[in-house]
């Protein structure tokens, strides 16, 4: 199973940005899909959540600015990410869970929030 995210960037503060992440290979169905992000010197952060029903979770850090949605058909999710902030800065890595509890990571893309 790869897992291959795209979309990161360079953006000033108050951009958007969004990132994909397709999953293909030997996956037949898909539990959670989520967005995890970590920057420099701090530990892995959930940014949100999305289950194979559509419910969501967010991090309170990004409640109201960020959006995550899945295309099950693709086996893709995305997040659209707006009013970046500086502090958004870190590299975002997408994670699936499969109903076997399977866990798999891709390979993470930089984001940088900068004037």
């Amino acid at each position: 199973v790869q897992l291959q995210a795209s979309g990161g960037g360079l953006v000033q503060p108050g951009g958007s940005l969004r990132l994909s992440c397709a999953a293909s290979g030997r996956i037949f169905s898909i539990d959670v899909m989520g967005w995890y992000r970590q920057a420099p010197g701090k530990q892995r952060e959930l940014v949100a959540r999305i289950t194979s029903g559509g419910s969501t979770n967010y991090a309170d850090s990004v409640k109201g600015r960020f959006t995550i949605s899945r295309d099950n058909a693709k086996n893709t999710v995305y997040l659209q990410m707006n009013s970046l902030k500086p502090e958004d800065t870190a590299v975002y890595y997408c994670s699936v869970l499969t109903p076997q509890f399977n866990n798999y990571w891709g390979q993470g893309t930089q984001v940088t929030v900068s004037s």
